[in-house]
């Protein structure tokens, strides 16, 4: 699945057949923020550290997104929220084609 088809499917009323990461940054990008909290949370690789401190960085919790970028190996990057989403997704899609 490229980037492009990614993002359109947003517009689906269910996510794609995707890995746990995704699924939990496709309901990220829906908006639902609670359901993609819920999956992040049983993600237990640096993977879904990343999700996590994104996720906690979308609602507001400097401290908590800290902790979880520390946990996952990034820091707490300064771009848009946006820019983020896109990027994460961006490489899980790139590591699934391998």
């Amino acid at each position: 699945m490229t980037f492009e088809e990614f993002q359109y499917s947003l517009r689906n009323e269910a996510p794609a057949p995707v890995s746990q990461p995704l699924n939990a940054l496709w309901y990220a990008g829906k908006g639902d923020w609670d359901t993609a909290h819920v999956i992040a949370q049983d993600i237990y690789t640096w993977e879904g550290s990343w999700i996590h401190a994104y996720l906690h960085r979308v609602e507001g919790d400097e401290g908590n997104a800290r902790y979880w970028y520390h946990k996952a190996g990034k820091k707490m990057p300064s771009c848009s929220l946006q820019e983020e989403w896109a990027s994460i997704v961006r490489e899980l899609l790139d590591q699934n084609k391998m």
